[in-house]
């Protein structure tokens, strides 16, 4: 535990000075002065509804870890990677994510609405309709989905939404032009896209017609420390090209990893894809590199994957994403809120 006392008193610095350089460095890079967020991606837990009084305590809890932004998740859901059927999902209805806006607003945090398709045994990255009638079916469905929430968030004034999440094989099509114009007309705020790891975003043909570049952090690390933070330092470099020719801020809207044993090396793998024994160190030591890495001017936040709405969720057994309860959560408390307890 000392090498993560070290990690978290060595974080504490950055995330102390994180806010004055991107300000100071930002006008230098032709960015606009914005406040760096830092946060989670809040997922509603069986049980735990937000609007709740449980919920209201997790949001809570984020914050006195150091959050000043959330990015909540409403899922849409399709049956298979190649159907064109479209439907939201259960986890979260309209009026519970109204709530969870209005909950995440009365505790000052900046709020990122980012809808994210769920497949059974497979991941948006891979949904591709078969055929150019299946794709303007897919598209149509999903941007009535899309707006749907879209009007969720302007009416609940969250400050961005992301148009997409991970959808690796869709970013071709000329229809997310469209898509992007017919979300301006109804969402006001900052307008942005996910893509997956730096190889996607540097594809994504359509960064000119939005607010943000958006992005998560996934690529296989090293077991060795050494070459773990060659990797990261690859993809930030990517990130600070695109930044630079686009002239806008990227934001890291999920980084993280499960809390078990190898999971540096496949850091999207869930639960389910691979048992494996508890290991505290591996999430928090990867976690406090990649703040350390990301700490420039281009990298305008950074939402850790994830915490849930269930203030009891996690703990020292978790062998899963979230950072609750565990030592990761102890390295963020330090970065962003300055509060390094002795361990």
């Amino acid at each position: 535990m000392e090498q993560t006392t070290k990690r978290a008193a060595h974080c504490a610095a950055l995330g102390a000075v994180a806010m004055t350089l991107f300000l100071s460095a930002a006008a230098g890079a032709g960015l606009p002065e914005r406040k760096v967020l830092r946060g989670f991606n809040i997922i509603a837990s069986p049980g735990h509804p937000f609007g709740s009084a449980s919920a209201q305590r997790s949001l809570a809890a984020a914050r006195q870890a150091g959050a000043n932004a959330v990015a909540l998740v409403p899922f849409f859901w399709q049956a298979t990677a190649s159907s064109s059927d479209i439907t939201r999902g259960n986890d979260m209805s309209d009026e519970e994510l109204a709530a969870a806006i209005r909950q995440a607003h009365a505790l000052d945090l900046h709020v990122l609405v980012k809808p994210q398709v769920w497949i059974a045994q497979s991941w948006a990255g891979e949904v591709a309709p078969a055929t150019p009638e299946a794709w303007r079916a897919w598209f149509a469905n999903y941007q009535r989905e899309l707006l749907r929430v879209a009007r969720i968030a302007a009416e609940t004034r969250a400050e961005a939404l992301a148009l997409g999440t991970e959808l690796t094989k869709t970013v071709g099509h000329d229809e997310w032009r469209d898509m992007i114009v017919a979300a301006r007309k109804i969402f006001p705020g900052s307008l942005l896209y996910v893509a997956h790891n730096a190889e996607e975003a540097q594809s994504v043909p359509f960064w000119d017609a939005l607010d943000e570049i958006g992005v998560s952090l996934y690529p296989p690390l090293r077991d060795d420390r050494a070459g773990r933070i060659a990797a990261m330092r690859d993809s930030a470099d990517r990130l600070d090209a695109l930044s630079a020719r686009y002239g806008k801020p990227v934001l890291v809207a999920e980084i993280g990893l499960r809390s078990a044993e190898g999971a540096a090396a496949k850091p999207w793998e869930s639960a389910e894809e691979r048992v494996a024994a508890v290991d505290l160190r591996v999430q928090a030591q990867v976690i406090s590199d990649w703040l350390a890495v990301l700490d420039r001017p281009s990298i305008g936040g950074v939402l850790i994957w994830r915490w849930f709405s269930d203030p009891a969720a996690g703990g020292p057994r978790d062998t899963d994403f979230t950072v609750q309860g565990k030592p990761a959560e102890a390295i963020l408390r330090c970065a962003w809120a300055a509060s390094c307890a002795a361990r």
